[in-house]
C-alpha cells in the first residue's frame, strides 16, 4: 500500500500537499531566484498586458489602414466622420444571439402561413417576366429568388435601418469576432468608394448585412449584378439588381440547373433508428452541416424504409445522393442544391424553407 498518509517524508499535510513535495519546491524556487539574481525577499514585477487603445484612437489607426489599402482620403473621412463611438445596441444584439430561438419544426410552421405563401405568389406573378429572364439567364429557378428574397427581407420590405458603417465599426471594434468585421468594414468603404451606394443608403441589419438580399460587403463585392444596366449594382431599390444577384450567389455556391433542392419524406420509429444506427452525421463544415447526415445513395435511403413524405409513396429511382435533415417530427432528404442555400445562409430551418416555400409558390 502507497505511504499517502501518517508521518512519513510523503504524508499529506492539511492542504493536501506532501510534506516532502513541499521542501522540494521550496528548495526549487531557492535555486530559480538565484539563478535569476534575486532573494527570496525581493519584490517580483510581473508584466502587464498592454491597455487596449480608446476607441478614437482605434478609428485612427483604421482610418490609416483604409488609406494604405488604396480606399480614397474623401471616401474614408466622410464614412468615418459618422462613427462618433460604438453602437451599445449593436453590441448587444450580438451579445444576445442564441444559438437557435426555435426548432426546425416551429420556424417552418411560424413561416409558411397562407398569407406568406399568398404573398410569395403574388409578388411570383408581379415579376414574372423579370423573373423568367434571369432564371434563364442564371440556370436558377424564379421561385427560388422569390423565396430567398421572402427569407432576407420580407420581399424587399425590411432591409434593416441600421446605418452599415457604424454597425461594421462597433463589431471590429469589439474583441468578439474583430477580425471578421473589420474586413467588412473595409469591403463597405470599397463598395463607398466604387460609388456602388452612398452612406445614407447603405443601410441595413445590426450585423452589417445590406439590401433586400442582406449581403455583407464582401459578399456583395464579389456576387452583387448590375442587372438593369444603370452602372452599379443597387441591391436597395432595383428588383432587377435583387433578384439578379441572388440568382448570382447561388449560381457561384454551385446549384445545378435542373435538379431539385430536397424533400420531405416519411421515417416510421423503425426506420429512424436504423438510420440512426447505419448512417453517420457529418463532422464538417458549419453547424448546419453538422446536423445533417453523411450523403447516401437514394437507392440506400429506400432501402432502410424512406418514403415520400405524401402518400408515404416509394423514393423516386434515381442516381443521386441525398443527406437527412432531421426535425422534431419532419424529415427532409436533400441534395446538393441544398448546399448552396445553406451556402447564402448556413441553417438549416432557413434552407428548408427557403425549398417549401419555393415548392408551394409553384404549386396553385
Amino acid at each position: 500500500m502507497n505511504n499517502l498518509s501518517g508521518s512519513g517524508p510523503w504524508a499529506l499535510g492539511p492542504s493536501g500537499f506532501c510534506r516532502f513535495c513541499a521542501t522540494v519546491a521550496l528548495l526549487f524556487l531557492g535555486l530559480g531566484l538565484g539563478a535569476l539574481g534575486l532573494r527570496a525577499q525581493d519584490p517580483v514585477t510581473l508584466p502587464t498586458a498592454p491597455a487596449a487603445p480608446s476607441f478614437a484612437d482605434w478609428l485612427e489607426a483604421l482610418r490609416a489602414e483604409a488609406l494604405s489599402r488604396g480606399i480614397s482620403e474623401a471616401t474614408v473621412t466622410a464614412a468615418l466622420a459618422t462613427v462618433v463611438e460604438p453602437n451599445t445596441v449593436v453590441v448587444a444584439r450580438d451579445r444576445a444571439q442564441p444559438e437557435r430561438v426555435q426548432s426546425l419544426d416551429a420556424y417552418v410552421k411560424n413561416w409558411m402561413t397562407p398569407r406568406t405563401v399568398g404573398v410569395a405568389r403574388d409578388m411570383f406573378e408581379k415579376h414574372d417576366e423579370l423573373l423568367r429572364k434571369i432564371g434563364a439567364q442564371y440556370g436558377m429557378p424564379p421561385a427560388v429568388l422569390v423565396s430567398v428574397w421572402g427569407l432576407e427581407s420580407n420581399f424587399g420590405r425590411f432591409t434593416g435601418s441600421y446605418p452599415t458603417v457604424s454597425a461594421l465599426a462597433t463589431l471590429a471594434f469589439d474583441p468578439r469576432r474583430a477580425r471578421l468585421f473589420r474586413n467588412e468594414l473595409f469591403e463597405a468603404l470599397t463598395i463607398l468608394d466604387k460609388g456602388n451606394t452612398t452612406l445614407d443608403e447603405m443601410k441595413g441589419s445590426w450585423a452589417g448585412a445590406m439590401g433586400q438580399p442582406q449581403f455583407m460587403p464582401s459578399s456583395y463585392l464579389r456576387h452583387a449584378v448590375d442587372f438593369d444596366g444603370d452602372g452599379r449594382a443597387n441591391i436597395w431599390t432595383s428588383e432587377a439588381d435583387v433578384f439578379a444577384s441572388i440568382a448570382n450567389y447561388l449560381k457561384n455556391a454551385g446549384w445545378v440547373e435542373g435538379e431539385r433542392w430536397g424533400r420531405e419524406v416519411r421515417l416510421s420509429r423503425a426506420t429512424l433508428a436504423k438510420v440512426e444506427r447505419q448512417v453517420p452525421m457529418r463532422t464538417a463544415g458549419c453547424g448546419a452541416f453538422r446536423e445533417m447526415t453523411v450523403e447516401r445513395p437514394l437507392a440506400e435511403w429506400r432501402s432502410l424504409g424512406v418514403t415520400l413524405a405524401s402518400g408515404g409513396g416509394a423514393l423516386p429511382r434515381a442516381d443521386v445522393h441525398a443527406s437527412l435533415v432531421k426535425g422534431q417530427s419532419r424529415f427532409f432528404l436533400v441534395y446538393r442544391n441544398y448546399r448552396a442555400i445553406l451556402d447564402y445562409n448556413c441553417s438549416n430551418s432557413y434552407a428548408i424553407a427557403v425549398g417549401l416555400l419555393a415548392d408551394q409558390i409553384g404549386r396553385r
